[in-house]
């Protein structure tokens, strides 16, 4: 199942270890099979407030995410990132072709009326 590394990004810098890092980072995904599916994209606030920007990079799976995130080729460049951008990155599973939100629904149901 396609997981998923969704970085909220909130304050950057033009920095030369951001470009670099930028550079870089296609060659730390592609052995894991990552891509980007947005990137440096502006977005469209419907509720709430998002402050910055949002990354999104599809995986494989899980395992391939995992991977991606604490390999040496990785781990190597993400200080070029984190040391002048300040945000948060999630790793999480997708849903599968199947996925109905009503049976979700009625688990949720389920175990508040039994919890």
């Amino acid at each position: 199942m396609t997981a998923y590394a969704i970085a909220h990004l909130r304050s950057g810098s033009s920095h030369p270890d951001v470009f670099a890092y930028i550079e870089r980072i296609q060659g730390t995904m592609t052995p894991f099979g990552g891509r980007f599916l947005t990137h440096g994209a502006e977005v469209q606030v419907l509720e709430g407030s998002w402050p910055g920007h949002v990354v999104m990079i599809g995986f494989p799976d899980l395992a391939a995410a995992r991977a991606w995130y604490a390999s040496p080729a990785y781990q190597e460049i993400l200080p070029l990132r984190t040391d002048h951008i300040q945000g948060d990155v999630i790793l999480v599973d997708g849903v599968g072709p199947d996925y109905d939100a009503a049976g979700t629904a009625a688990a949720m149901r389920e175990a508040a009326v039994s919890g």
